[in-house]
């Protein structure tokens, strides 16, 4: 008996562009095997396949997931700056413009 086929998506993006590619994939394949598979990485040759982090549908997946019919892969950018501090910088810059009255400082 063949294997059966069926269509996932590969999807990565950067500031500038954006891209999803469909992919024939098969039972048994892994997220990495569709990666591979999709040829993104000739494509963005930035990607880090060792540190980078992936998913499927926004939920957080290892490299050995196995994958099903309309599954999208997403690989995904590190991150330029840690949400947590970001955010005390704001806080902390909105505080300053307080105490000066509106005034920035």
């Amino acid at each position: 008996m063949a294997d059966e086929t069926f269509v996932v998506e590969v999807a990565y993006a950067k500031p500038e562009e954006q891209v999803i590619l469909e992919v024939q994939a098969s039972d048994g394949m892994t997220l990495m095997d569709t990666i591979a598979a999709s040829g993104i990485t000739e494509r963005f040759p930035e990607i880090d396949l060792e540190n980078t982090r992936f998913g499927i549908f926004g939920k957080a997946a290892k490299k050995d997931a196995r994958l099903k019919a309309g599954d999208r892969v997403e690989i995904y950018r590190p991150l330029i700056a840690d949400p947590k501090e970001a955010r005390k910088k704001r806080a902390a810059e909105g505080k300053q413009l307080k105490k000066g009255g509106g005034k920035a400082v």
